[in-house]
């Protein structure tokens, strides 16, 4: 079998493997050539006496170097090079012309129609060595530099493309079943944005040569057919690559492949004076049961490796129709999203914090909202990760903040002086801009600095910890007070704790739920408590549903709560019923407010 396209010229010492095609109606004249260059070590040979054939042998085989006659009956030598370098596919081939003319016109014209390089007839035999062999190193350089990653050295995203097409064309041949990998680092961009994108470089070369290291080594026994470039790594762009395996036996064949890629990368990587741990996402698609064409399998495998980002990273996933049926019931959902935010279709939604102590309203939970007029309710469970995955979440973010600030505005001047919080992503908060829409959103409306609240999750905190304190005391500096959310899921440090301008811990609801059976969780909520007194810092306690947890919380001194003992989020007309209900605030409008973006 021939070596497949682009293959054979890695290097000045693979020069003699190429393939050389030898385009002559004399049959004589295409013995003596090949003759030369078999005594030069050539050994890879296409010869055809009609070139009416040679285009079509040409764009099958894809030679290394055309050696052309120009006096041919049928077509002439003018012609077939004018088809040539029509050709994408062949247009940068190297073109030999041999001619018996010696006539300066002849030579123009061939030069003009894009011949490389011309020899007459008779042909000298160590000129013509010479010539092909630089036609040949020069070509070399070109592909190198068009079809290798520059900074990896692996192949790159075109000749993977071409790869992948001469592969599955051999597969289909064949009846044979091949498998495509994907791979994607995980977290890439927390190492570049952390250390530096030069750092970042070297991150990428180092995996690289493990990746290629590992497929090196890989057991080509365990159903992967022996042959040559049987496994091939390509980088495709950033931090994802490509592996692709020419002939498997079994589907098993490509787990065997992608365990040895996850395995390699165990141990770390060290790099100045850093050790790194990176890890993979692999997403696996097989010709032809997961697609005909290159194409298909491109997009399937990627929604593989996406699918396994999702189930947890550092794993791998094959393709399956469910994995496409849920990116495509995601995708809809997103133009949805899109849509919705652009015709302000989400609505805040405001649940009561209450004082434990009294059972008054204090303050409320900005929370979104969205019902679809198609497909009803949709959780924010759902909605808000995509919207931080697609970067909607930055809008959404900013109008939220905008509309809570307008709605306390309207508690304020009804007499109740109530704080509203507002949940920030990580997204927003690190995009550093946070300092600048709360204090617009405060002019905006009028409200008071004092009562809003901004709440941020513990473990965006601590991640990145005396980075984010210049940021909290920017945000605090203009009057609004900083809440950490969902407090004892992350890793918080006490000396970290400390140095946070906080106003208030939230419990997490998950160690309220078995609240007061679980002496576990009661002795964490309990010390949770007490530190935060300690600290000088308001306490409030999320998910509380029953009388006996209420209990609990308020003997421990806990200060607020948030729960369906009191009340589930409800749109901004229903709060404000509630509000005149419960503290006499009388002229509240009972107009709704809508917004994009929850505090979830």
């Amino acid at each position: 079998m021939a070596a497949e396209p682009r293959e054979r010229l890695t290097s000045l010492h693979s020069l003699k493997d190429a393939l050389v095609m030898i385009v002559d109606d004399e049959p004589i004249m295409i013995e003596v050539v090949q003759a030369f260059l078999e005594d030069a070590g050539y050994t890879n040979f296409l010869t055809t006496e009609d070139s009416t054939q040679a285009l079509d042998m040409m764009l099958k085989l894809r030679p290394d170097v055309l050696l052309m006659d120009l006096i041919m009956p049928g077509k002439s030598g003018f012609e077939l090079l004018a088809e040539v370098r029509n050709d994408p596919a062949l247009r940068y081939m190297p073109v030999i012309v041999l001619t018996a003319a010696n006539d300066s016109d002849t030579k123009l014209r061939v030069l003009e129609l894009g011949a490389t390089d011309f020899l007459a007839k008779p042909v000298d035999s160590s000129e013509l060595v010479l010539r092909i062999r630089n036609a040949l190193a020069f070509k070399a350089y070109q592909d190198q530099l068009a079809y290798h990653d520059a900074l990896t050295g692996l192949p790159n995203r075109q000749l993977f493309l071409e790869r992948l097409a001469w592969t599955l064309k051999l597969a289909h041949r064949h009846n044979k079943q091949s498998a495509l990998l994907q791979i994607g680092l995980d977290r890439f961009k927390q190492i570049n944005d952390t250390l530096g994108h030069e750092m970042g470089d070297e991150v990428l070369k180092l995996v690289s040569q493990r990746l290629a290291q590992a497929l090196h080594e890989s057991d080509t026994s365990n159903g992967i057919t022996e042959r040559d470039n049987a496994v091939s790594l390509s980088r495709l762009a950033g931090d994802e690559f490509m592996v692709l395996v020419a002939e498997i036996d079994h589907a098993e064949a490509a787990s065997a492949v992608a365990r040895s890629l996850l395995e390699t990368m165990k141990q770390p990587l060290v790099l100045g004076g850093h050790e790194l741990f990176i890890t993979l996402s692999v997403g696996i698609a097989l010709f032809p049961q997961d697609g005909q064409q290159g194409s298909d399998l491109l997009t399937h495998v990627d929604l593989a490796m996406a699918n396994a980002k999702q189930n947890g990273r550092n794993t791998y996933s094959f393709y399956s129709a469910e994995t496409n049926a849920r990116s495509f019931e995601r995708l809809k959902l997103e133009t949805a999203l899109r849509r919705a935010i652009n015709n302000d279709e989400l609505e805040l939604y405001y649940q009561p914090k209450v004082d434990t102590a009294t059972g008054q309203i204090v303050g409320a939970e900005a929370l979104l909202r969205w019902n679809h007029t198609e497909l009803g309710f949709i959780s924010p469970g759902e909605f808000i990760p995509l919207a931080e995955a697609t970067g909607l979440i930055l809008p959404l973010g900013e109008r939220v903040i905008h509309n809570a600030c307008k709605e306390a505005v309207k508690w304020q001047q009804a007499g109740c002086n109530l704080p509203v919080s507002v949940n920030v992503s990580s997204l927003q908060f690190r995009r550093g801009d946070m300092p600048f829409i709360i204090k617009s959103a405060l002019q905006a409306s009028g409200l008071n600095a004092n009562n809003l609240i901004i709440e941020l999750t513990e473990s965006l905190l601590m991640d990145n910890a005396q980075a984010n304190i210049e940021m909290l005391n920017t945000i605090k500096a203009l009057g609004v007070r900083l809440s950490m959310d969902d407090f004892g899921t992350g890793y918080s440090s006490l000396s970290y704790l400390k140095q946070f301008p906080l106003y208030e811990l939230k419990i997490d609801q998950t160690f309220i739920r078995d609240l007061p059976e679980d002496t576990g969780n009661a002795a964490i909520v309990g010390a949770v408590i007490a530190m935060a007194r300690g600290l000088g810092l308001k306490v409030t306690a999320e998910g509380v549903e029953t009388p006996e947890q209420m209990n609990f919380l308020k003997l421990h001194g806990c200060d607020q709560i948030q729960g369906f003992l009191f009340s589930r989020a409800v749109p901004s007309h229903e709060f404000a019923d509630m509000l005149k209900q419960k503290i006499g605030c009388t002229s509240l409008s009972s107009s709704g407010t809508t917004a994009s973006n929850e505090s979830y």
